[in-house]
């Protein structure tokens, strides 16, 4: 069982009657104990930006990147979305600053490219001699963009919301957005030794860059969040590699494990992001990390869909004491739950309506 110190403490948010009780489902959760039934999510991620998508999918690259870095529209549109609304079960209402998952490599010089709902890195490390112009830049666009954005969102969400940190990947991923997937490809082969040096800076300040954005947070009485949704009164990070479906088992322990292991140090809760079944071949690897605590099952889209196909899969990690997150069809529930057992699963479920949610909820709530 994981020894953890909580620090309760009543959160009041409009629209969510238990937070509480949540929290508590969630920390049994992570030690793969239920106190009443598994936790469960009702949430799309992202669902805010995928509303507005169809407005800006017209835009020019410029345009889209100035409607990113509009504080008052990002917050506004979440606001929106948030408005009136009940939080039923474990959906906690979490506005995180977002410019994307290749905004840690941005913090050392890297340009970014917007699109409708995510954005993407343009390689700055085009000959190894450009490896002595990554230094980090506090002072740089994106990073006083999401302090911005962070410090902006909290003078709004008093009792409406909680706020976030942005998605940090201090790992082979950031390697990757700094040099380009494929050639990275190559240069664990040709220049490990290069390769050991990028990764060495992409991790090097990584604490530093997660106590900045968490101390504006734990500033103003907030959470340890980001966004997956699931809070943390202590400090909660989502470890990912997903660069490492392009990589064998050998080359993730060699490059990618050591920095995992140093990432997740400092951290109460780390649920790590498994991005589909080329990530998930590096379970032994990240499973031999005691610090992860948790995993984020994503099976991916097209013919590895739907779940009932990865039954097996979430059995052995059942067996093996795992907590995991699934994401479920609405439909997928009823022949889900007839298979699996209860523990150690969190589910996340997109529904339509407020009924949905509440059904679901008795239904799960009497799942052995």
């Amino acid at each position: 069982m994981h020894q953890r110190e909580q620090t309760w403490r009543a959160v009041e948010i409009e629209g969510m009657d238990d937070f509480e009780m949540s929290m508590k489902r969630i920390d049994a959760w992570y030690d793969n104990e239920i106190i009443d039934r598994p936790p469960v999510r009702f949430m799309a991620h992202n669902a805010f930006l995928e509303a507005a998508k169809e407005d800006i999918s017209q835009l020019s690259p410029s345009q889209k990147k100035a409607w990113w870095f509009d504080v008052e529209t990002q917050v506004g549109l979440f606001t929106e979305s948030v408005k009136g609304r009940r939080f039923h079960g474990e959906t906690f209402p979490v506005f995180f600053p977002n410019l994307g998952p290749d905004v840690y490599a941005a913090f050392y010089g890297a340009e970014l490219e917007f699109g409708e709902v995510t954005s993407w890195s343009i390689p700055l490390v085009r000959e190894w001699a450009d490896v002595e112009e990554l230094k980090l830049d506090t002072n740089n666009k994106y990073f006083l963009k999401l302090e911005e954005l962070t410090i902006y969102a909290l003078e709004q969400c008093s009792g409406k919301f909680l706020v976030g940190y942005t998605d940090l990947h201090p790992g082979l991923d950031c390697v990757a957005a700094w040099r380009d997937p494929q050639q990275l490809c190559f240069d664990m082969v040709d220049n490990p030794d290069k390769v050991r040096e990028l990764a060495e800076l992409a991790i090097a300040d990584f604490e530093f860059i997660y106590d900045h954005f968490d101390n504006m947070l734990k500033d103003h009485n907030q959470l340890s969040v980001s966004w997956m949704g699931i809070p943390s009164f202590q400090r909660m990070h989502i470890p990912s590699c997903d660069f490492s479906t392009l990589i064998s088992p050998a080359f993730f322990r060699e490059f990618g494990l050591p920095i995992l292991q140093r990432e997740v140090q400092t951290m109460t809760h780390n649920i790590f992001h498994v991005d589909g079944k080329g990530v998930a071949r590096h379970l032994d690897a990240i499973l031999s990390v005691p610090q992860v605590h948790a995993l984020q099952w994503v099976q991916g889209v097209g013919n590895d869909l739907p779940i009932m196909q990865w039954l097996p899969f979430l059995k052995e990690l059942q067996a093996r004491g795992v907590p995991t997150i699934v994401d479920l069809n609405k439909k997928e529930l009823d022949p889900f739950m007839a298979e699996m057992k209860p523990q150690g699963l969190f589910l996340w479920i997109a529904t339509d309506n407020e009924e949905e949610e509440l059904d679901i909820l008795k239904l799960i709530s009497e799942w052995e």
